[in-house]
């Protein structure tokens, strides 16, 4: 495997940051998790776009323009002839010192990892995920903007060893109002009575790339939805729910907190918006 290191490819073994670096030290840093279908990045603009947004809100000047960065994730997966991978962009900091000031640290430093796919097992997809609600509570909005996607997820982390702990890959996250926010590494959706429904970005929410285009399909299908704050009743009520992220694309949860959700079972609605998404990353 070769990672790409701010303009250099090194092996896998030989691929090295600083202990100085501020990414390392603090979690001060970026980045973006995309999905390369058949040598192409999905939505690969609208990722890089929230990349530089992430970077403006942390007062981090990337070291690359847009268009050089976008070359440098096609490369990095040329070079390690992969078609359909996971593609980890990240931008560090720099080195720094053990203190805090950001203005002391050198360079940041873009960082790309193109990897094959480890993605949920396939008997999730067909009998559904159960999930837990998490103790740990979603980060504040008014602490850092949740549209921010910064290297610290200890937040998240926490939350996953709960579920772990629960048996269960994956929990729900809740924010610090008692609503439902997103799980540690996914969006959440639920539908009920003809009705498309997710949280807001206000609920503290990072507002995923494929929740956005599964919100663009149901709605180019003539399907309601409504963005509005969600509690864990309305998905233990819910006829289907089911979580979206660029690994798990959209992958069903049939139980939370040990009550069944609709049927038990990976419901119509979100198996024919999953075939939909799959035409679209052929698209």
């Amino acid at each position: 495997m070769q990672i790409y290191i701010s303009g250099q490819f090194f092996d896998k073994n030989d691929a090295k940051v600083s202990v100085f670096d501020h990414g390392f030290l603090y979690g001060d840093g970026i980045f973006e998790g995309m999905r390369a279908y058949n040598g192409k990045v999905f939505r690969h603009q609208q990722h890089l776009d929230r990349l530089w947004d992430s970077a403006k809100s942390i007062f981090l000047e990337i070291p690359m323009t847009k268009e050089a960065v976008e070359q440098a994730v096609n490369e990095t997966l040329q070079v390690n002839n992969l078609k359909d991978a996971y593609i980890r962009l990240i931008v560090t900091r720099g080195n720094g010192t053990l203190g805090l000031d950001a203005h002391l640290c050198s360079e940041p430093k873009v960082i790309i990892i193109a990897a094959e796919l480890a993605l949920y097992p396939k008997e999730y997809y067909e009998k559904g995920l159960e999930i837990v609600t998490a103790s740990t509570i979603r980060t504040n909005p008014g602490m850092l903007s949740p549209q921010v996607k910064s290297l610290n997820y200890l937040n998240n982390i926490m939350a996953k060893i709960e579920g772990h702990q629960a048996g269960c890959i994956e929990v729900l996250m809740l924010n610090a109002k008692g609503e439902a926010a997103e799980c540690s590494g996914d969006n959440i959706f639920i539908y009920k009575n003809g009705t498309l429904h997710t949280p807001p970005a206000e609920a503290g929410i990072l507002e995923g790339i494929t929740r956005r285009a599964v919100l663009e399909i149901a709605e180019s299908a003539g399907m309601k939805v409504k963005i509005a704050p969600m509690t864990r009743h309305d998905i233990y009520t819910a006829d289907e729910c089911f979580l979206t992220g660029s690994a798990a694309e959209l992958i069903p949860a049939v139980k939370l907190d040990g009550r069944i959700i609709g049927t038990g079972k990976p419901g119509p609605v979100m198996q024919d918006l999953l075939k939909k998404f799959q035409a679209e990353t052929k698209r």
